[in-house]
């Protein structure tokens, strides 16, 4: 996660720095210079190609086809104390010109400019590449745009001090333009199955493609078993979960005609784990230089194909109701998870402090892979016995009002969650009054969730100075109606920092201080909430305290 940006404060430093200079007779630092007194390198960045489209898709008309940035050496990661460095102080100056457009595009520049050009100044350049942004370039086709027309814009900068590297950008009016064909999920597909991708395009565009590059992703629970000699491939099994899975890059040569569709000359398989469960498959074709896609496979850990090659053929007839930009699927939809909680029993005399463990679990067989909402934490609550008071809590739990007159803890578990994942909560509660058989119940929120079917274990209890007619194995009683008030909301798709104990055959995805609110990440990643966000919508103060607490902390 960055790092607040606290630019003001370093601006105050640089001009105390700057007075005392003047004062020294040094005069003021406006420039930077490398060490051997060369100006400072900085490249101007954003897109170099654009495409405009001919057809009409119904995105937003102002959103920018480019984000023009300055590059500068060093790491735009703020430091411990939250600044980002400046590497550069003085006047410069960025120009756009845009009239290799005049008669092919029409064209919207940043800096308050109304013509094909425009000017912006500047004065501070922070390290990196992030907290550089000169503006946006919005694009589009007028009256004037026909297909093949052609026209660049030229970006350069300038500076006393500073050697710009200047940016082209090459404009294409209805070039290629390839839609990949629909997917869907086959009736009754389950996790193991294979599902036969019928991957295709239809070229849209206005002009024929040389060549094409197919671009195919499946997360961790999907594989490819086949191995096409004109692609390469590369895993990612580590880091955050919802970035692992398989990448593959395709490059086929020939001549794509414009308003003709293609398909694979078979389909791709895509190999369902046991585990999976609401996985997900994307694949694109575009029309870039096989030379690039060649230069990305080499440079970025791709191992080549050693089978036969991939190859497409010409599809006659084909409907243009079936093909769209974004062609993905999740899949299966149809398995499912098993989430089990698990109680503790103490003995104790007034006084005594008592440990209470509660067990979190998934059984499986699937895992929740939470790929839509970017990771929403699963939720329980966790009421405290009669006569005792809970002493130490875990990480990952925040004391709240349960119900009415009913205090405990709401504990939360970060997705997404591997399959056999075991998790301990561990309490502490000192017993100020013995009460026979005092009993908390722990409990996940209750919902009509088709991919846990069974729920009878998804309440437990803890149970103090038992009398043998209660217990906590997790197996009593019934999942009722808890409700808890929500704890900050996790940012971010690095779910980790765990404090709690995973079991050996399974792995922590909880974190210590990121989460969501009282939530249940269901089957189609969808946030799903219980009859406990009611009570949480009047629970506001609560959540203000909290979240002072923890920003304090």
């Amino acid at each position: 996660m960055r790092r607040p940006v606290r630019r003001s404060a370093f601006r105050a430093v640089i001009g105390l720095v700057a007075a005392a200079a003047l004062a020294a007779g040094f005069g003021p630092a406006s420039t930077a210079f490398a060490e051997d007194g060369t100006p400072l390198p900085v490249a101007i960045t954003g897109k170099s190609h654009v495409d405009l489209s001919l057809q009409s898709d119904g995105e937003d008309s102002d959103e920018p086809q480019v984000t023009l940035r300055l590059a500068a050496p060093g790491s735009d990661e703020p430091g411990d104390d939250g600044v980002i460095p400046v590497v550069h102080q003085g006047p410069y100056t960025i120009k756009i010109d845009a009239s290799g457009l005049d008669g092919v595009a029409a064209v919207k520049l940043p800096c308050g400019a109304k013509g094909l050009t425009a000017v912006c100044d500047g004065y501070e350049i922070n390290a990196g590449e992030t907290y550089n942004e000169i503006g946006d370039i919005r694009l589009s086709v007028d009256a004037d745009s026909a297909a093949g027309d052609f026209g660049t814009i030229k970006v350069t900068g300038e500076g006393e001090g500073v050697d710009f590297a200047p940016l082209t950008i090459d404009v294409l009016v209805g070039g290629p333009e390839l839609l990949g064909r629909k997917l869907s999920e086959p009736k009754g597909l389950a996790a193991g199955d294979t599902y036969e991708a019928p991957v295709g395009f239809r070229n849209v565009g206005g002009m024929a493609a040389d060549g094409t590059v197919l671009h195919f992703h499946g997360s961790r629970g999907l594989s490819f078993p086949d191995s096409y000699g004109n692609c390469a491939y590369k895993a990612t099994t580590d880091g955050p979960l919802l970035r692992q899975g398989t990448d593959a890059i395709c490059t086929f040569t020939g001549t794509y005609k414009a308003g003709t569709a293609y398909a694979l000359s078979e389909p791709l398989k895509v190999k369902t784990a046991d585990f999976a469960l609401n996985d997900i498959v994307n694949y694109g074709f575009s029309a870039v230089g096989a030379q690039k896609a060649k230069a990305l496979m080499a440079n970025d850990g791709y191992t080549p194909g050693t089978g036969a090659p991939m190859t497409l053929e010409e599809v006659p007839g084909a409907s243009a109701g079936d093909y769209a930009r974004y062609a993905e699927l999740d899949l299966p939809t149809h398995s499912t998870y098993d989430l089990v909680l698990t109680g503790a029993s103490a003995q104790g005399e007034a006084g005594d402090t008592v440990k209470a463990e509660i067990g979190f679990r998934n059984d499986g067989p699937g895992w929740i892979s939470a790929l839509r909402n970017g990771g929403e934490p699963v939720s329980f609550t966790v009421a405290v016995p009669e006569g005792a008071k809970v002493t130490k809590s875990p990480e990952r739990c925040n004391l709240t009002n349960i119900d009415e007159g009913v205090k405990g803890y709401v504990c939360w578990v970060e997705t997404p969650l591997l399959e056999k994942t075991k998790l301990s909560f561990p309490f502490e509660l000192r017993i100020d009054r013995v009460v026979k058989n005092a009993r908390g119940k722990v409990a996940l929120p209750t919902w009509d969730n088709p991919v846990e079917p069974e729920q009878s274990n998804n309440t437990a209890w803890i149970v103090l100075n038992g009398t043998g007619d209660g217990g906590g194995d997790g197996s009593q009683g019934s999942s009722g109606d808890p409700s808890a008030t929500p704890h900050p909301t996790a940012s971010g798709d690095d779910a980790s920092g765990s404090t709690g104990t995973s079991g050996s055959d399974g792995t922590s995805s909880s974190g210590g201080d990121s989460g969501g609110g009282l939530a249940f990440t269901g089957a189609g990643g969808a946030l799903l909430l219980g009859g406990s966000a009611l009570l949480a919508l009047g629970l506001g103060a609560v959540i203000i305290v909290f979240v002072r607490r923890r920003s304090a902390a």
